[in-house]
């Protein structure tokens, strides 16, 4: 029998118990109505099985590298390893590296079967208006414009692909008539810092860019990883090349907002084939990984940011905290929302093939998170915004 004082919890409900309510609203709506991101295998790329075209489209990949010497030889041999059946070429665009990336590559070319299809050459002086990387991918496009590829093949210098990497981006971009496919590589946890901070990563991501509305021409959601984009080079003409969004921080979005938004077919998914190498060992440079854009996600925007920083005190934190109130009722909600929370947190534990016991510590990342947020906000304002080896890539307006 129910008591009546518990009735009368419910009726008559307190603070803490709407905050538990407002909660489970907000876990119920993630995990039914927000395209069922967290199911992984639906995207995972690894899993697909794909149609081989008749004809394989002339590709030309183009490498942005700055300050990629301790990478850049790997990245180059796994390209130079693609079991692609068509015509395919590769552009390194030193982007004024201080470390002598550009020789690395060089001798790494030099060391493949592929070197007669590898080009190295150096960014010009950096306009103003345009970001760095994206500077030295208009660089390789221009290099590789005279073959006239069907595709470009925009990926970093510190990933290593597997050698079918590229077949099977084409081949779904074929089948499917896409514009621009990307993949989600697999990032490193290897370090403390890594397993903690690296799969919520990957959650959040995909809760801001859900693949299946990415994928729906319908949806205006449009994401991109920028570690691996198979763009058609037709859509990149439609759109006005990479000048249309020459100024974005956080370009592998931008470019697959231009696309979709020129009425471009898009797709992403993920991968463990490809792998980046990068490293980060500390808390300290991960917090530096979401600081460079997390307050450009924001449009710099004050009120989106505290509006932010309350969502996320609510979906994740307030759950926790609500476990130690006083009324039965709210630690019930709260109990709820942590547990639904840690469910769809498991696949992407499980993809990284992590122990299953981190997946009710999202809260914990999620902290980490808003803090980073902040961060990136107070960098802004400091005239630091973006920052990224050695460069401040957000515009700053000065302030009174």
């Amino acid at each position: 029998m129910v008591s009546g004082w518990a009735v009368a919890e419910w009726c008559v409900p307190s603070p803490y118990i709407l905050v538990g309510a407002i909660s489970l609203a907000i876990w119920l709506y993630l995990v039914f109505a927000h395209g069922f991101f967290w199911r992984l295998r639906e995207f995972d790329d690894d899993r697909a099985a794909h149609k081989l075209p008749d004809l394989w489209p002339v590709v030309v990949a183009i490498v942005p590298a700055r300050n990629e010497a301790e990478t850049i030889a790997r990245t180059v041999e796994g390209l130079a390893r693609q079991d692609y059946r068509g015509a395919f070429s590769i552009v390194i665009v030193d982007d004024h590296s201080e470390d002598g990336t550009a020789q690395a590559a060089q001798q790494a070319a030099l060391g493949t079967d592929a070197a007669g299809r590898i080009r190295i050459q150096s960014a010009s002086a950096l306009p103003v208006g345009w970001t760095g990387k994206l500077w030295a991918l208009h660089e390789g496009v221009n290099r590789a414009s005279v073959q006239a590829p069907t595709f470009y093949w925009f990926t970093d210098a510190d990933i290593v692909h597997a050698p079918d990497t590229l077949r099977r981006l084409v081949a779904r971009a074929e089948e499917n008539k896409l514009d621009l496919v990307s993949l989600m590589v697999l990032l490193r946890t290897d370090t403390f810092a890594e397993r903690a901070l690296i799969p919520p990563f990957l959650y959040f991501f995909l809760k801001l860019y859900p693949p299946r509305w990415i994928a729906d021409a319908h949806a205006r959601t449009a994401g991109a990883a920028g570690g691996c984009i198979l763009l058609r080079r037709e859509a990149f003409e439609r759109i006005g090349g990479l000048a249309a969004i020459r100024s974005e921080v956080i370009d592998d979005c931008a470019l697959a907002r231009a696309v979709k938004r020129s009425g471009g077919c898009i797709w992403m998914g993920l991968t463990r084939a490809s792998v980046s190498l990068r490293t980060y060992r500390t808390f300290a440079e991960l917090r530096d990984l979401i600081a460079r854009t997390a307050f450009t996600q924001l449009r710099y925007s004050a009120p989106l940011l505290f509006g932010t920083l309350a969502g996320l005190f609510l979906t994740y934190v307030a759950p926790v905290s609500l476990l130690f109130a006083q009324s039965r009722a709210s630690r019930m909600l709260g109990l709820i929302s942590w547990l639904l929370m840690s469910l769809t947190f498991l696949p992407a534990v499980r993809f990284y093939r992590l122990s299953p016991l981190l997946a009710p510590l999202l809260p914990l990342a999620a902290f980490f998170y808003a803090s980073a947020t902040w961060l990136s906000a107070w960098r802004y304002w400091l005239g630091r915004g973006g920052e990224w080896k050695g460069r401040a890539q957000a515009p700053h307006e000065v302030r009174h």
